[in-house]
């Protein structure tokens, strides 16, 4: 549910960065799968109402050439009212031709910068690159990428990211600060990613979090887990906006998120449990 609660969160900063500098910011998503993040940004469309539309017995029922060609003229129904133009990067080839194809990336990037070099023409696509975004994908995709990333570009962009607590981000600071760009993390508020999938990844979640010191009560033991958003950029916009004063964090998301792994006491001490 990370592209529905960091929605706002985006905006607020999006616009800061359009306010900077006073043109739609072309923004480049890290790891954008088939094109949610730009969907909810673009259109006056809730992930709620996506996810109830790609749930419908009918809609499921159609083949990807069908459903891609009701789709492009889905999207083209509505009006644009994003404050960015989205290019993607995906390691996923059937999921940036659908959000190309149906209009929601107006470029997309396959490639896996992990193992691979950035490609002569994936480079000019990136060069005007003015904001980095992800909502997910760090922790899997480290510096390798977003050095890459940003050897491409021809300007200083920011960069949002939403990562998971128990994933380290000090070598992603430092790579970003060879770019001339500081970190920032809000403190204050973290933001839902998405449920457990088993006990498994619950248990092994929170050992990986107990072993970094980090207190999982109340977030993660509760069955979800939580990401920290942290802003980097050039030091004189921070200096100008401090990422405290471009987010106001309102309130939370209160739907319906479904059955979550927890502890519960028992006669043999905590034992994991589905909640419903």
């Amino acid at each position: 549910m990370i592209p529905d609660v960091a929605e706002p969160i985006v905006r607020q900063i999006l616009a800061a960065k359009a306010s900077a500098t006073s043109v739609k910011p072309i923004v480049l998503d890290v790891g954008c799968s088939y094109g949610i993040n730009a969907a909810v940004h673009r259109f006056p469309l809730t992930f709620s109402g996506l996810r109830h539309r790609y749930a419908r017995r009918e809609i499921r029922a159609i083949g990807s050439e069908t459903l891609m060609g009701l789709d492009r003229n889905f999207y083209s129904a509505w009006p644009d009212v994003g404050l960015a133009r989205f290019v993607g990067l995906d390691v996923s080839a059937p999921a940036i031709r659908y959000a190309t194809a149906v209009g929601l990336l107006e470029q997309g990037i396959v490639a896996d910068l992990e193992k691979e070099p950035l490609s002569t023409e994936s480079a000019r696509v990136l060069r005007s690159t003015d904001v980095i975004m992800s909502t997910g994908c760090i922790g899997y995709v480290t510096e390798k990428t977003f050095s890459k990333i940003l050897d491409a570009t021809q300007k200083q962009p920011w960069i949002i990211s939403f990562v998971l607590r128990m994933f380290p981000y000090d070598s992603l600071a430092a790579t970003f600060a060879k770019h001339g760009l500081v970190t920032e993390r809000l403190t204050g508020a973290t933001f839902i990613q998405r449920r457990f999938r088993d006990a498994e990844e619950f248990e092994g979640t929170l050992s990986t979090l107990a072993a970094l010191g980090i207190d999982a009560t109340g977030l993660e033991s509760e069955g979800l887990f939580h990401a920290d958003l942290i802003l980097s950029r050039p030091e004189s916009d921070a200096r100008v906006a401090p990422l405290e004063d471009i987010v106001t964090v309102a309130s939370g998301r209160g739907r319906p998120i479904g059955p979550r792994y927890v502890h519960v006491a028992g006669h043999e001490g905590l034992q994991v449990a589905l909640e419903p």
